[in-house]
């Protein structure tokens, strides 16, 4: 394992924090993983803690004796919610990191960088957001850096884009998707499945969190684009499932029209239409830079399928048992 025992405090159990923790424990850490609700996940060595981490005495005493912290959570997805909610958890973080002496390795999106006309995302690209939402997640960046300017905590940002793998279950490859898919109907896309798409695997995700976790002092205080294949339609991702599936998945694209009208009187869908810009130009993300530092690969793509499948077969098996 080749790394010091240490705690390794994990905030957030989603789709990510999981696959972190494992990894964690596997590199021979002692680790928490805190959630609002303190629900145990039944993962070997991964201690449940019972956290607000908007409350910087109940993060604190959660993170206690802590090497590293991991910011895995993520607020209901409303531009609203964000803007409240969002610097509220950075300046508990930091203040959280600061007073344990910890590492504060922080799992954010691209929506700070907002349109970039189909060029690669890379960490040379600036903030300019083109939604609300971006705007949101620009200024805690933002924050971020500067709390590790002003040596307040040691901080680095982990950048990630659209998830899809095991949990998935808020990505466009959970429910929404399998349900359909697994019952031989058409699979709803919601926007162009010919528009080349970086997606992110959870499993690389977190892997990559876990490298920079231990990544020496001078890879902190900026962002890291994490592990990820590049660019391709989203029907080629789909073309890999249904293989491992060993069937055919058919899809359909909800009108364009249909999603416009929508986001006027469904909140949900206001919130999704604005980022709609990132499958009207190629969404296209450079992860040069973490491979030639840290030498971590993604997960070959055939494997990720297979990995995403298995989970999706478990997790909706009623829709399997209703497919022709």
């Amino acid at each position: 394992m080749g790394e010091p025992r240490q705690v390794h405090v994990v905030f957030g159990a989603g789709q990510v924090g999981l696959p972190l923790a494992q990894r964690l424990v596997a590199r021979g850490h002692a680790v928490r993983l805190v959630t609002r609700s303190g629900t145990d996940p039944g993962l070997t060595g991964v201690t449940p803690v019972r956290a607000d981490a908007t409350d910087p005495a109940a993060a604190a005493e959660a993170a206690s004796g802590a090497a590293v912290l991991y910011h895995c959570m993520n607020p209901p997805y409303y531009a609203k919610v964000w803007a409240e909610v969002l610097p509220r958890l950075q300046e508990s973080l930091v203040a959280t990191a600061g007073r344990a002496g910890a590492r504060l390795v922080v799992l954010d999106n691209h929506y700070p960088q907002g349109r970039t006309g189909g060029q690669p995302m890379s960490e040379a690209t600036p903030y300019r957001p083109t939604s609300r939402k971006g705007e949101v997640r620009a200024q805690v960046s933002r924050a971020y850096e500067d709390a590790h300017r002003a040596g307040r905590a040691r901080v680095v940002i982990g950048r990630a884009a659209d998830f899809y793998g095991p949990r998935g279950v808020t990505t466009y490859f959970g429910p929404f998707f399998w349900r359909r898919a697994l019952a031989g109907k058409a699979a709803q896309m919601l926007f162009d499945p010919a528009m080349p798409h970086a997606y992110h695997y959870v499993e690389d995700v977190a892997e990559g969190l876990a490298t920079l976790g231990a990544a020496p002092d001078d890879a902190f205080g900026g962002w890291w684009m994490l592990p990820v294949h590049p660019a391709e339609p989203t029907r080629a991702l789909v073309g890999r499932f249904a293989s491992a599936l060993g069937r055919s998945i058919r899809l359909s694209r909800v009108p364009p029209a249909f999603i416009a009208v929508a986001s006027l009187v469904i909140p949900f869908v206001r919130e999704l239409h604005e980022m709609g810009y990132q499958w009207q130009e190629p969404f296209l993300c450079d992860d040069s830079k973490f491979r030639d530092r840290f030498g971590v690969e993604p997960l070959t793509r055939d494997e990720a399928a297979r990995r995403t499948v298995a989970w999706a077969v478990e997790a909706y098996k009623g829709a399997v048992a209703r497919a022709p």
